[in-house]
């Protein structure tokens, strides 16, 4: 664009400004859509003010969201945006925009520092990063610092369209400022905190304004769910819970003791809960009972539930779904929303942007993996349902498998969502609530209220196994062992070892396998046949990964699980049986062969060894799993490692200064970068297995780069994680990429195993297990 070009539309502007209706028509935020209309800028800003309001309000920041909302995209009245604008061909002008050939976020954020001194740094954090996400203070890439400090085009003859409110500090902002005790990194995590939630609420609310433009038929199409939504919810599910089996056995006796204890617990105010009970104790189905009747009685507005693994959120959702099958049939949507991070939206385009997910459903299952991550994220996709998190009910799913190098960091996040934004956090547990405060552990969560008072007496009731520890058990003996079981589980650490040990039975008997190596829908048919096996008593042999460790509902008589972790233990232990059906199931725990390549499990493994004794010397307790030997488990893990709970040095990122230019230097990029619990968690490729499985990669082919979030949603069925290395050299070969972020097996039919899964090394595939 020339500078006469610019100087013409600026002359243009002068001579039309007195007439406001022409002023709200000369401007536009978005180029035209597909009925050929253009998008006004004051339109634009005012839709976006009025939804980050509408998103800030739950935690008391409806002005701030508001104001962000407003000046967001202040920069697009430059002249030169504008003629940018109109010279473009591109119906995906955020395309454009992101490769920074005009930049518009920038103006928006110095408004803010220059209208509020102070305070407008927070909002300039999220106004700049709101398209390519939240920045460092200072970098030598680019930073707020800089875009503070860089020169940009005038926009000012759009401020007579702008009317802000004064700005006040949150109250609980206040509170946690004024704290006599107060911690400085706790001081300025609560800040950084409070402006990750209010960048959600800004991108959030861009994202959807921007889709109502684009696609009506889109936005109309988005689920709507009626305003009693929780309460339908809850009586679908005690509907289920009434069609269950009487409570004639003991074990179904006690699972309705605990449920009637979590609805009498949900009467109780907001904060923080514990659900302590044993696996098989029916903590699934009894945490959403407590989920649902707590956020009705306190105005809550969905239930997130959180499990430790991809697997287990599979099963979950299945679960549920079951449950509120009556209200599908009623023509709702589908209330349950399965997310994970097997299919994950990177650089943005308009297309990606509204694919992401921003969890507006009444009951969301994900990870511990994509939850916490998201709260330390620094990418506009990933942020974007954080400000739903607020005012829900929050169900963490065997609560403490947390890293313990990350401690500090999600225990804090964990604190501020109860503290200051409304939530209320279930921690499920079959061990112990072991991130709770107590001496030698003051990062712990305080007032952790439990559900079910006497765990001991409840261990006791639902004690159904008996744990033998074999020592190294090499796998021709371990094959031999199982060969000789007619039903049995065996849990190990690895992937490989799992097929190994499958291949290394088959010749002599039959064997199921198990691993992340299949994608969620073909495992979910595995689990099926495994179910119909066990119950019809016919010859059921299951080699698996630890997904099958939580949340799944199988029952074996027998349970071999390699060296972990306690809690590890105690969920394989969940497996055996589950339904009290013996007088007594028989554990057997042995450490493998492969333990030298079982690095992500070596930690915990190490732990146990303590406790569970080795090379001549005596365990330490008897029962392995007795609430004495868990406690122990847990002051050698967490509470004894003060050095590590926040070994990255995380919450050092996050600093108020006594800098009028720069008072508060949080470094989000550098955390989100730093931040992650497997170092590792590989590339997703998409499988087409099954009928449904083909009809979406078909549809995926020809929709060509156009990712919409429905099919984000269907994909995650039909994914597969493999490790970034393998991935990168299989692109172009037995990888197809369709776009940057989305890869498809290209030969199942080779490189996909009825019994095993992805396989893209060829000779590992015997000829009886590939596809035909």
């Amino acid at each position: 664009m020339t500078s006469s070009e610019i100087s013409h539309f600026e002359h243009d502007f002068q001579d039309q400004a007195h007439d406001r209706t022409d002023l709200d028509q000369r401007f536009w935020a978005h180029s035209a859509n597909a009925a050929g209309k253009w998008h006004g800028l004051p339109e634009h800003l005012a839709g976006v003010a009025r939804l980050a309001r509408q998103f800030a309000e739950p935690f008391g920041a409806g002005d701030w969201g508001y104001v962000a909302g407003l000046l967001h995209d202040v920069g697009k009245f430059s002249a030169a945006f504008q003629v940018h604008l109109r010279k473009s061909s591109s119906d995906e002008c955020h395309s454009s925009e992101l490769r920074g050939t005009v930049d518009h976020t920038s103006a928006g954020a110095q408004y803010a520092v220059e209208r509020f001194p102070v305070l407008g740094h927070l909002l300039a954090y999220a106004i700049s990063g709101h398209h390519g996400g939240l920045l460092d203070a200072i970098s030598d890439l680019t930073c707020l610092e800089k875009r503070l400090g860089k020169n940009v085009e005038n926009w000012s003859h759009g401020l007579r369209l702008l009317v802000l409110p004064d700005l006040q500090l949150p109250n609980f902002l206040r509170d946690v400022l004024a704290s006599r005790e107060r911690d400085p990194k706790r001081v300025a995590f609560s800040f950084a905190f409070f402006v990750r939630m209010l960048f959600s609420c800004l991108v959030d609310a861009d994202f959807l304004d921007t889709e109502g433009f684009f696609d009506a038929d889109r936005k109309s199409a988005r689920p709507a769910w009626p305003a009693d939504v929780m309460a339908r919810m809850e009586q679908a599910l005690c509907a289920f819970a009434d069609r269950l089996p009487e409570p004639a056995s003991r074990i179904s006796r006690h699972r309705a003791e605990i449920r009637q204890s979590c609805l009498v617990a949900a009467s109780k105010e907001p904060g923080f809960f514990s659900l302590t009970v044993p696996t098989g104790g029916g903590k699934t189905l009894s945490s959403l009972a407590f989920a649902l009747s707590h956020a009705q009685r306190h105005g809550l507005r969905r239930v997130i539930y959180v499990a430790p693994f991809t697997s287990i959120i599979e099963q979950t959702a299945e679960i549920f779904r079951q449950v509120f099958e009556p209200l599908l049939k009623l023509q709702w949507p589908d209330p349950v929303l399965e997310h994970h991070s097997a299919i994950d939206v990177g650089e943005e385009t308009v297309a990606s942007r509204l694919a992401s997910e921003n969890w507006d459903a009444p009951l969301v299952v994900t990870t511990a993996v994509q939850f916490y991550e998201s709260l330390f994220a620094d990418s506009v996709s990933r942020c974007r349902k954080l400000h739903n998190i607020s005012k829900s009910v929050v169900i963490l799913d065997e609560a403490q498998k947390l890293p313990v190098d990350f401690l500090s960091p999600c225990l804090m996040a964990l604190h501020e969502l109860v503290a200051n934004y409304r939530a209320t956090v279930l921690l499920c547990t079959a061990t112990q609530p072991a991130v709770g405060r107590r001496e030698g552990f003051p990062l712990g969560l305080d007032n952790i209220r439990e559900i079910v008072d006497d765990r001991r007496t409840l261990y006791l009731q639902l004690r159904r196994v008996a744990v033998r520890d074999l020592g190294t058990v090499g796998d021709e003996e371990l094959s031999r062992r199982l060969a000789d079981e007619r039903q049995v589980l065996c849990i190990v650490n690895t992937r490989r070892h799992a097929r190994l040990l499958t291949e290394q039975l088959l010749p002599t008997v039959d064997a199921i396998h198990l691993s992340a190596a299949m994608c969620a829908e073909h495992r979910s048919q595995v689990f099926r046949r495994c179910r119909e096996l066990l119950a019809a008593g016919e010859p059921c042999r299951v080699i698996s990964t630890q997904l099958v460790e939580a949340g799944v509902d199988v029952d074996f008589p027998v349970v071999f699980r390699s060296l972990a972790g306690l809690d590890s233990l105690a969920q394989a232990a969940g497996r055996c049986n589950r339904n009290g059906r013996l007088t007594e199931g028989r554990v057997f725990l042995f450490r493998s062969e492969h333990g030298r390549n079982e690095a992500y499990l070596r930690d915990t493994g190490n732990v146990a060894v303590q406790l569970l004794g080795d090379k001549g010397f005596a365990p330490l307790y008897e029962d392995p799993l007795s609430l004495e030997a868990i406690e122990h488990y847990f002051r050698l893990y967490y509470w004894e490692q003060r050095q590590r709970w926040d070994r990255r040095q995380l919450l050092d990122s996050f600093k108020l200064e006594q800098c009028r230019s720069l008072p508060f230097q949080f470094s989000f990029r550098t955390v989100a970068t730093a931040f992650r619990f497997i170092e590792d968690s590989g590339r997703a490729v998409v499988v087409p297995w099954g009928e449904k499985g083909k009809e979406l990669v078909e549809e995926l082919r020809r929709g060509g780069e156009s990712l919409t979030r429905w099919m984000v949603r269907a994909l995650q069925r039909y994914t597969v994680q493999i490790p970034s290395r393998t991935w990168h050299d299989a692109v172009g070969s037995e990888i197809t990429l369709l776009s940057k972020d989305c890869a498809v097996l290209a030969c199942p039919e080779v490189n996909y195993s009825e019994r095993f899964g992805v396989d893209l090394n060829r000779q590992n595939l015997s000829p009886d297990t590939l596809i035909v």
